[in-house]
């Protein structure tokens, strides 16, 4: 498998597991578990535009703003689907999705078998977590923008994600 030590996690340095995707690849598939315990994979929404946001822990300050901000952009994006991926278990998901009302996108975990996070390179060896990050992809399943965090505790650059995921 592949290791590259690339970004940070409260300031020291992780080793980030799979291979990095870049623009123009095309979207690998891969499969999470919904908050209800179902399998639901990329193949799913195959012919609409996805923006997946990677957040390390629904738990966290960061994580959190990062998802209610792209459940709030969402609703203002057309024929586009909206995937937060994460390893917290399906049932805390839940519990966050109902306690921020997030209905326009899609909590995903990646706890069972870390398939998306191997397959586009967000795994954090050290930790099982998942690297921040925002990948969107088009409706052929081809990457038209990728940002791994260089910081976790940093956000991803919001404007340049939605600004590309209107311009698809």
């Amino acid at each position: 498998m592949n290791k590259r030590q690339t970004t940070k996690f409260a300031g020291g340095p992780v080793t980030l597991l799979g291979e990095e995707k870049k623009v123009g690849d095309k979207a690998p598939n891969f499969i999470c578990l919904d908050t209800s315990l179902n399998e639901v994979s990329l193949s799913d929404f195959d012919g609409k535009k996805k923006l997946i946001s990677v957040v390390p822990s629904l738990d966290t300050g960061v994580c959190a703003l990062q998802t209610v901000r792209f459940n709030q952009e969402a609703a203002k994006l057309d024929d586009t689907v909206v995937l937060t991926i994460s390893v917290d278990l399906p049932f805390a998901q839940d519990r966050f999705g109902l306690d921020k009302e997030i209905k326009n996108a899609k909590l995903l975990s990646d706890h069972k078998d870390l398939d998306f996070g191997t397959k586009y390179g967000f795994v954090i060896e050290e930790l099982r977590l998942l690297n921040r990050g925002v990948i969107l992809i088009d409706e052929n399943n081809e990457i038209k923008y990728i940002e791994y965090v260089e910081e976790n505790t940093d956000h991803p650059d919001y404007d340049k994600a939605i600004e590309i995921a209107k311009s698809l």
